[in-house]
């Protein structure tokens, strides 16, 4: 029986592309890990008898607030199992870019690499192999525990397995965790993606099933956030005896547009009209088409990535790492494009799709 808890977004609702993190929040990660130790649960994920009248009437919200204040402590990796790269699929002009854009393979591991040497427990990294020659890049934490059920994290839109550096501290202490970059981002392989909303996130779930096979987990909870908490329902519904808990931090596209959603926030003309211009284009191609300029305007877009982070590092680490993670081929940016409709609504939205009372618990943290 699948038991779940809703987190909501917290502050103003609006759109934004990226993983954010905001320490001033509150622990969090203590928050969730004493609720799966003590057994907390909010209530049950079912499929709906019919369409349920309504929904949330909050915009999707991308951003995240997960973390707490951490200091830089001793750590680092255990049995490193290093990651063989594929040769990128990608048309023209995708491999016209990396020659316009300072950033490698190499330096997304630089990047990534500098994140994990200041998280405070042993891990170990892989590269698990499934199927079409596909990689999915993963950390794993206190295996020892083998006892415990797993928790599985799931990155949000743009982000990758160190955008969780604030929380392993905490979240591994009484049970293994697992976290991945999933396809299409990160480190994980960047294959083509379906056109067709169904076919994209079938194959984001069907990789999340082949990397629980590959690692012979039983069942696991799965805790999601943004794009992350949208596939963990989607893996829930879809392999429902995989899943123990399902936990949702801020999840993206779970309400459905409104028809009204124009009037109630209305949108500058010339924004819509700078939105047709740009339909054709993934989300973050500005970022790549600014080339050797990208680093400087997500530094200079989005500063609080550095201030949020400010109890791990001093300078840009986590805006670099942010910025190689989202200049490489742009394979789940295509794929997450695929699922949405103007501005940023999900084609086929959760709320439509599962029991509707449990949405309505919320946990507060």
């Amino acid at each position: 029986m699948l038991r779940g808890a809703f987190l909501p977004g917290w502050g103003e609702p609006g759109l934004s592309v990226g993983a954010r993190s905001d320490p001033g929040r509150g622990r969090l990660s203590a928050y969730l890990r004493d609720c799966i130790v003590t057994g907390w649960d909010a209530s049950l994920l079912q499929e709906p008898p019919q369409k349920p009248a309504g929904g949330l009437s909050e915009h999707p919200d991308l951003r995240s607030r997960l973390g707490h204040p951490r200091a830089c402590g001793g750590g680092g990796s255990l049995g490193v199992v290093e990651r063989v790269d594929l040769p990128s699929r990608s048309g023209w002009l995708t491999g016209w870019l990396p020659t316009w854009c300072p950033t490698s393979l190499s330096l997304l591991k630089e990047a990534e690499e500098k994140i994990l040497k200041c998280v405070p427990c042993p891990y170990k990294k892989e590269s698990v192999c499934i199927s079409s020659g596909n990689k999915i890049w993963t950390l794993k934490f206190s295996q020892d525990i083998a006892h415990k059920t797993p928790l599985v994290l799931l990155h949000g839109f743009g982000g990758g397995v160190g955008l969780w550096a604030l929380n392993f501290g905490d979240l591994c202490e009484n049970r293994p965790v697992y976290a991945l970059d999933l396809l299409g981002f990160g480190r994980s392989s960047r294959p083509p993606f379906g056109s067709d909303a169904v076919e994209a996130e079938d194959q984001f779930v069907d990789t999340i099933e082949e990397w629980r096979c590959a690692l012979s987990l039983d069942a696991v909870i799965l805790l999601g956030h943004n794009l992350g908490g949208f596939l963990a329902a989607a893996y829930s519904l879809k392999y429902p005896s995989r899943v123990k808990h399902l936990i949702l931090v801020e999840p993206w596209g779970f309400p459905e547009r409104p028809d009204n959603a124009d009037q109630d926030r209305p949108i500058p003309v010339w924004i819509k009209a700078l939105g047709a211009v740009l339909t054709p284009f993934n989300p973050l191609a500005g970022l790549r088409i600014a080339g050797p300029f990208g680093l400087s305007l997500v530094q200079r877009l989005r500063p609080d990535f550095k201030r949020k982070y400010a109890s791990m590092f001093e300078d840009d680490t986590v805006t670099e790492y942010i910025y190689h993670c989202n200049v490489q081929t742009p394979s789940g940016e295509t794929a997450f494009r695929n699922m949405t409709i103007p501005y940023g609504w999900a084609k086929r939205p959760m709320l439509l799709r599962i029991g509707y009372p449990w949405c309505g618990t919320l946990c507060v943290c």
